[in-house]
């Protein structure tokens, strides 16, 4: 009979974040900008972003770590681009967040223009940019 090899459980210190791009919405906007604040200031050194068209086009490299690492979509909208091409792709992700919906749950406006956010927009910015890094957190902590 062949013995039974244990495989330790893999410790992950990193999380993808999948944004959107967004383009034609403003929540598009706040989704990149919200990603951003994650992987440049709250969790730096714990997220990493891959590059939806990138992903998209059949880009091994992000289709893998999609597919090795847990990741959070970021969609601007109930499309859910990110979450659809992601499980498509890679598989299901460990976290879905979609924009409209978190916006519309705290009471607050999607930001007016596509192009220039404005310093009440920053408040969305942050409500989601937190979003995100809770889920990071969430993830992180599930696997120590």
């Amino acid at each position: 009979m062949p013995e039974e090899i244990e495989l330790e459980e893999i410790k992950y210190d990193k999380v993808g974040i999948i944004p959107c791009n967004g383009e034609e919405i403003c929540e598009g906007t706040l989704t990149r900008h919200a990603s951003r604040k994650v992987l440049d200031k709250l969790r730096s050194g714990s997220t990493v972003t891959i590059c939806l068209p990138l992903f998209i086009a059949g880009d091994k490299g992000e289709q893998n770590f999609a597919k090795m690492f847990p990741t959070i979509t970021v969609d601007g909208c109930d499309k859910r681009c990110s979450q659809l091409s992601t499980e498509r792709l890679s598989g299901k992700p460990s976290h879905s967040i979609i924009v409209s919906e978190l916006l519309k749950a705290h009471g607050i406006e999607a930001p007016q223009s596509r192009r220039t956010l404005t310093e009440k927009d920053q408040v969305a910015v942050d409500i989601v940019a937190e979003e995100i890094a809770n889920k990071v957190d969430e993830i992180l902590e599930e696997n120590q």
